[in-house]
Order: structure tokens, then sequence, then C-alpha cells
């Protein structure tokens, strides 16, 4: 069942929220995760426009982050992680499950942002509670690798009123990360129902 949210049941054309900016991403991966929660994901497919409420993010911060696949370098895979922030970084995981990230900081720091769960809004009833059911249900997958995020197929809408109550944790499923899996690097809106607390 779709989560009600305060911004759920307000109608669309009364809720003024503007599109996020190259300059939005272009902030360290840990402030974009914070700042990305409460935000609204849009995702435009087959002619239908799907909407979900960001409440779970992750931040990883470069190279010398244990736990950020561009510790192992610039490779084929992490190329996108390198260029421009602003762009998806989608990628493969147990060999079914996709993973949409958002690029942030500076060009060449390779720094990104694990969308971990949202909730859906106007009525629409799916599970977003993890990184492969959110991309699933929101049909993000690595054709959507390197697709510009202030482009119109998938974006980010703010809402000034939505002020969610932020929580920090470890981040998830990182064990091989040395000291990094001990980093507070996990940001969720502590009110919703939708995240594993």
């Amino acid at each position: 069942m779709a989560q009600k949210t305060k911004n759920s049941v307000l109608p669309s054309s009364k809720l003024r929220r503007t599109k996020l900016a190259r300059e939005f991403y272009a902030q360290t991966a840990i402030e974009v995760a914070q700042q990305l929660v409460g935000k609204v994901l849009v995702r435009q497919s087959r002619g239908a426009e799907l909407r979900a409420r960001i409440v779970e993010t992750e931040a990883y911060l470069g190279p010398h982050d244990l736990a950020s696949h561009s510790s192992k370098g610039r490779t084929k895979r992490t190329e996108v992680m390198f260029g421009p922030p602003g762009h998806a970084y989608v990628y493969l995981i147990y060999g079914m499950y996709d993973m949409f990230n958002v690029v942030a900081g500076s060009e060449g720091e390779a720094q990104a942002v694990l969308i971990r769960a949202a909730e859906p809004l106007d009525g629409w009833s799916v599970n977003l509670s993890g990184p492969g059911r959110l991309a699933r249900g929101l049909e993000i997958t690595r054709l959507d690798n390197g697709l510009d995020l202030t482009g119109e197929q998938i974006y980010f809408l703010d809402d000034p009123r939505d002020r969610p109550r932020l929580k920090r944790t470890k981040r998830i499923g990182i064990d091989y990360a040395g000291q990094w899996k001990h980093a507070l690097l996990r940001f969720l809106d502590a009110d919703t129902p939708v995240v594993r607390k």
C-alpha cells in the first residue's frame, strides 16, 4: 500500500516545487545525501509520471572511502562517478538488483549518493523500501547509467515545506570496508515507517 505522507494528500497543482539544478549536486556527497531526504524523485516512464518522496540515502565520499566503488580506481564501471555531478550512476549487484546513485561533488572526485528508500506519492501502491526495490519500482535500470538528472527523464524536485527529522547511522552491507564501515554516512527520515531502523 502507498504510504500517505504530508505531500501525497495535496493536489500536484497546489505544490510549489522546483527542479534541483546542477549546483545542488556539486556539493559534497554528505551534503547531497542529507538534503535529498524529503525531496521528490520523479521518473517519466512510458507516458506515465512516477513520483516518490526520498526517505533514506547513503553518502560515498570518493576513492579514499573503502566502501565506494571508486576506491578501485577509474574503470569502465566507475567512469560516470568521476564525471560531472548531477548524473545517474546505476549498477547491478548480486546479478539481479539495479542500484540508483547520484553523482555528487566536483568532477573527478567520484563522490556519489545511493538512494536507498522512498515513499510513493499520489496513491501509487509500490514497495520502495530498499535500493533494489526502489530502482525496480521506479523502472530505473543500467540503461539509465550516466543520465543527466537535470533533464526530463529522472529528476528531483524540492519542496521547501518538507523538513524531515534526519537521523544519521552507519551504512548497510559494507563490512568489507575496514574502518569506513563505522562511518555515519546513512541518512534517513526518522518519522517514516518505510525505513529499516
